[in-house]
């Protein structure tokens, strides 16, 4: 492979929505850019891009693969990316590293709800997208039903370059607009032929060629001038103009393909070449690379893909990481195309590659010269939104299965692994059940472990509602030293200002505070504690013991066992024993007194709520809002975006196990779906009666 400066780089993600054609597409782009002599496909399981087992079992991308093309002197790098919403982290890694993207849209579909979030995440950053039209050889293929969904979605941001002249069965026709030309293709293998304009496409040519003049002049003023003076541009005027749209995020040009039958590929390729951006990266700076990806392969060990930042990597470069300070040297660097991987000696600024067997290369790690102060952030993934626990059905294999989990999540970023405290759980956090099936897939075929995946109990919290007061005294004897402690509190809620006139025994009764501690715990919500004994009645220094044995019952409520947060504690009296008071007897006086005090205080059953967004086609509204309802949810604001209703609500997280795959089932995988925590809230009376009855059950069960 010949050398690349930056300039002659382009990196460019393929985005769409699952079988709107990425890989095919790929394929044909690989063939096009002479990486390949034969397309393969997904049917039969041999395409370049889709090489990892996974992928051919389940005719899909599930990874961002990275591959180049080397086309009319220069290299294009691209990235495919997973279409499913379940593995949509590869696309956010795309975003990162890529400059521009190709949006690849079904013909038979139109715009996909899948493919409205990515355009969303685009727009958010002014991220250029180029449209590939793609399957217009579909039977079903119907452009104006297409572009009619296009111009809901994106509105004024699209524009033709192209327009086809026989979509559906047989596709092999195209008006170049830009061009102004017509290509007709004489096989499956992109040979193309340039014939008349059809008669009666002329005047749709004309005024589609007008408007693409149009859209060009308006991203500059010299070409608007021009434009007004003589009613018209070349085509390199149009390509500068588009390239200015394109680049600020403002313009979609659409083109028209089939990628199965490399109708339109190289025309696309061609565009790109000179249309999209290049790289904007420190081409004379210090050498930097980000690695935005690491994989486990067969023969390779571990494998690090990275973007050149800054500078150029060089074959035996030592760099190190900035965070850490390990050095690392770079035996070898490969470009790569899918699963083939060629050594070269020098990559440029911009460009692509991978390195193998690093000591640390995990996703989100900079590798720089020593001394650069270069270091980039982490790739932000979106919040999981599907959670399971997991468990290894023999029990001797729980070590292996935290190992291999371990190594599964060092390799996909958006896979979250956590063992609950607690819930005394292992928890699994993905984007979804097929996302988390995946893992389940690679423990029981790679890693040989048998494992059961079920629903994780739900982080509750516990809270009181109103005063009590309880008093317990702790007295062993046993021969020798005995244990003595008497501990009197008063708890209530921990909200509003504080008040330290109760009634007490029947009496009002003004507390006087000698000393407080207020803890903010680990999770939510506070601790008061407040010391008003009088009269040497428990000796200060057994004040911490007291509040340990309250702190160690707030760790395992007295309810459900869950935490318990928003307490104040007035500790106002108690007794000693000269010889027999001790540490730990005032931890247990104060555990048990403050446990009853909680259950005689309105006590109170706390479940996370979720803000819950979800984005459907609009036939299916009636149907996703009933489930909501169903799930105890509380509908809020509703709205429209490009076509799609979008729906608010709030969840309690106890309804929202498997909600993804339901969701998907409802609407015939058309929608989707965010989730975020808000806050805990209580829960109802009935849902409380049954958590209380379950855990007195599971309590009798370990008696």
């Amino acid at each position: 492979m010949k050398e690349y400066s930056t300039k002659d780089i382009r990196n460019v993600v393929l985005l769409g929505a699952t079988k709107s054609g990425k890989t095919t597409l790929a394929e044909a782009m690989l063939y096009e850019g002479k990486v390949i002599e034969r397309r393969g496909s997904v049917e039969d399981k041999n395409t370049v891009s889709d090489y990892n087992e996974l992928e051919k079992l389940n005719q899909r991308s599930i990874y961002e693969t990275p591959l180049y093309a080397e086309f009319m002197d220069k290299k294009i790098n691209f990235l495919d990316a997973p279409g499913s919403d379940d593995f949509i982290g590869g696309a956010y890694t795309a975003f990162r590293v890529c400059e521009s993207g190709i949006l690849v849209i079904n013909a038979q579909q139109g715009v996909e709800v899948g493919t409205t979030n990515l355009v969303r995440r685009a727009q958010k950053n002014n991220f250029p997208l180029v449209i590939a039209v793609n399957q217009l050889d579909a039977e079903k293929a119907d452009w104006e039903t297409t572009q009619a969904s296009m111009k809901e979605a994106f509105g004024n941001k699209i524009i033709n370059v192209q327009l086809p002249v026989n979509p559906g069965v047989g596709y092999n026709c195209f008006v170049d607009l830009l061009m102004n030309k017509c290509y007709r293709f004489k096989d499956t293998n992109g040979t193309r032929e340039e014939i008349e304009i059809p008669a009666d496409m002329a005047d749709l040519v004309a005024d589609a060629r007008q408007e693409l003049i149009e859209k060009a002049a308006e991203f500059d003023d010299t070409l608007m001038e021009k434009f007004f003076d003589q009613g018209g541009l070349t085509e390199d005027e149009i390509r500068k103009g588009l390239n200015i749209g394109i680049t600020n995020g403002e313009v979609y040009p659409v083109f028209c393909v089939s990628a199965k039958s490399d109708v339109g590929i190289k025309r696309l390729l061609e565009f790109t070449k000179n249309v999209a951006p290049a790289p904007k990266v420190g081409e004379n700076g210090p050498t930097a690379l980000f690695i935005y990806k690491n994989n486990i392969e067969a023969h390779l060990g571990e494998v690090s893909f990275f973007k050149v930042m800054s500078g150029s990597v060089t074959t035996g470069m030592d760099l190190e990481d900035p965070k850490t300070g390990n050095k690392e040297r770079l035996s070898a660097i490969y470009a790569v195309a899918g699963v083939k991987k060629e050594p070269v000696n020098v990559l440029h600024a911009g460009d692509f590659g991978c390195l193998v067997k690093l000591k640390n290369g995990k996703c989100g790690t900079t590798l720089t010269t020593t001394g650069s102060g270069i270091c980039y952030d982490k790739i932000s993934f979106p919040a999981p939104k599907y959670r399971c626990a997991i468990k290894a059905k023999v029990q001797q294999d729980e070590q292996k299965l935290g190992d291999a989990l371990k190594k599964i999540s060092s390799t996909d970023p958006t896979l979250v692994v956590e063992y609950s405290k607690e819930l005394r759980q292992t928890i699994l956090s993905g984007n979804g059940e097929q996302h988390i099936n995946i893992v389940k897939w690679l423990l029981n075929n790679e890693y040989k472990l048998d494992v059961e995946l079920f629903a994780p109990k739900v982080p509750y919290r516990e809270t009181i509602t109103k005063v009590a007061t309880a008093q317990y005294r702790h007295k062993k004897q046993s021969g020798g030293a005995g244990q003595f402690g008497e501990v009197h509190l008063l708890v209530c809620p921990a909200e509003g200002e504080l008040n330290t006139k109760f009634k007490i025994d029947g009496k009002e009764t003004q507390l006087n505070v000698k000393t407080q501690e207020t803890t903010e715990l680990d999770w939510g919500g506070k601790l008061e504690f407040y010391n008003c004994v009088v009269g040497g009645a428990i000796d200060l220094g057994f004040m911490p013991a007291i509040l340990k044995g309250i702190k160690e019952k707030m760790n395992e409520g007295p309810l459900t066992g869950s935490y318990a947060r928003d307490i104040r504690v007035f500790v106002y009296d108690g007794k000693m024993h000269p010889v027999d008071s001790k540490e730990i007897a005032f931890i247990i006086a104060g555990r048990n007194a403050f446990k009853e005090a909680f259950r005689n205080a309105g006590p109170k059953i706390l479940e996370p709520i979720y803000n819950v967004e979800i984005m459907t086609p609009a036939e299916y509204q009636g149907a996703v809002m009933s489930d909501i309802q169903n799930r105890r949810g509380m509908l809020g604001d509703m709205g429209a975006d490009k076509g799609f209703a979008v729906l608010k609500a709030r969840v309690p997280l106890a309804e929202l196990y498997r909600y993804s795959t339901s969701l998907s089932s409802l609407t015939a995988g058309a929608a989707t779906f965010t989730m975020e925590f808000a806050d805990y809230q209580p829960v109802p009376g009935d849902v409380q009666t049954k958590l209380l009855a379950e855990y007195a059950a599971q309590e009798t069960d370990e008696d």
